[in-house]
């Protein structure tokens, strides 16, 4: 009876140390679970991308490229997207490269429209234009660049309020945006 004894508190043991290691196991890998699917969540709820590039061309064969080293989709509006260190190129058919830089921009996926802002430099044949804002919509082949514009080449420099620049017509308009300024034009020969 003794051994009897014995050995039914022996098995008691051995199934209690199984029950004990499935549980224990049991909430380690159901802890994991947990885990994985939070980390999960994080990269589905996630919206930001990295090196981002769009090429769009219109039906004469011009062609937008924007690139930037991020971007984050808009939550409220998914068509909008933020991008940090941005550079685009516009080529034309008929004329020469537009190359575009900026700290920041915004673009949108729908249109291809898109706001640069801070540190805007556009260069194109000879030319520097350097500014803090740039509105370019691509379906209205238009530019518009403003705050702290300067523009400068090897002849010379002007610094004005906006300047407005058509794609298409290559017609340029510079203005201030109070009548009693006037543009600043220095010839640097």
């Amino acid at each position: 009876m003794k051994k009897n004894f014995i050995l039914g508190i022996f098995l008691t043991l051995i199934i209690l140390f199984f029950i004990f290691t499935f549980f224990k196991s049991y909430y380690k890998s159901s802890s994991i679970k947990e885990d994985v699917k939070i980390v999960e969540d994080k990269i589905t709820d996630s919206n930001i991308i990295q090196d981002v590039s769009y090429i769009s061309k219109d039906s004469s064969g011009n062609e937008y490229r924007l690139e930037a080293s991020e971007g984050v989709i808009d939550q409220k509006e998914s068509e909008f997207i933020f991008l940090t260190n941005v550079n685009g190129i516009i080529s034309l058919i008929d004329y020469n490269l537009i190359e575009i830089s900026s700290d920041f921009g915004k673009y949108n996926i729908n249109n291809y429209d898109t706001i640069f802002s801070e540190n805007v430099i556009i260069t194109y044949l000879d030319n520097i234009i350097k500014g803090e804002h740039l509105d370019f919509s691509w379906d209205r082949n238009f530019m518009i660049i403003s705050k702290n514009v300067v523009f400068s080449n090897d002849k010379s420099s002007l610094k004005a309020d906006v300047i407005e620049i058509n794609i298409a017509t290559k017609d340029v308009k510079i203005f201030m945006y109070e009548d009693n300024k006037k543009i600043n034009i220095k010839s640097l020969n």
